[in-house]
């Protein structure tokens, strides 16, 4: 089957939900054999950006920060949202240097992924900063309370290979970068057990 082939339109749309957080809309989809579903809800968001940071002296910049939707402290990278007029690359710079005073070094995009591209409708950009040095404070939003912390590549490794960090949009760069940095040699050519 082609792409085209697999391709829905939009009869309708009504949005729910408008907040700074939170839009949600109803759609009304027509698939291409003629199905209708009446209800497809889809929630818009604004682009995320995450940040492996990297410092002068080969640390890697971690967070810890309570998540209120699952009730946890969470270990991340830094990360935020792509406000409006802003590039990802703004936006990520940015968002270190809220975060952690964190600023400078040489930066590439590592990753582009979609949060949840069965309901939301933004992207995810990721970027590794190397050689960025302490330049300012933290100036964090009224309802921020995060803390960064540093650690080793072998120390970020073992907290990823042990199921420490769960933010996905975090993880599968994370291994992306590790599979480049060739910290894991994951062979492509042999089976299990070869």
């Amino acid at each position: 089957m082609e792409e085209k082939d697999m391709k829905c339109t939009t009869r309708s749309s009504e949005y729910l939900i408008r907040r700074p957080w939170m839009t949600v809309r109803k759609d009304v989809v027509v698939h291409p054999d003629g199905r209708v579903q009446p209800e497809y809800y889809v929630l818009e968001y604004p682009d995320f950006i995450n940040v492996i940071a990297i410092t002068t002296d080969g640390r890697i910049i971690m967070e810890q920060q309570w998540r209120q939707a699952v009730g946890e402290v969470s270990l991340e990278i830094p990360a935020g949202v792509v406000e409006k007029g802003e590039s990802p690359l703004q936006a990520a710079r940015r968002e270190l240097a809220e975060e952690t005073g964190f600023t400078g070094g040489t930066w590439e995009q590592l990753l582009v992924t979609t949060p949840n591209s069965s309901t939301a409708t933004n992207h995810c950009y990721t970027f590794v900063a190397r050689g960025v040095e302490q330049t300012t404070t933290q100036h964090l939003d009224a309802t921020e309370d995060l803390r960064y912390f540093f650690v080793t590549e072998d120390e970020l490794f073992a907290m990823l290979k042990d199921g420490k960090i769960h933010q996905a949009m975090m993880v599968a760069p994370l291994w992306k970068y590790f599979y480049k940095r060739s910290l894991t040699p994951i062979p492509l050519s042999k089976g299990r057990g070869e």
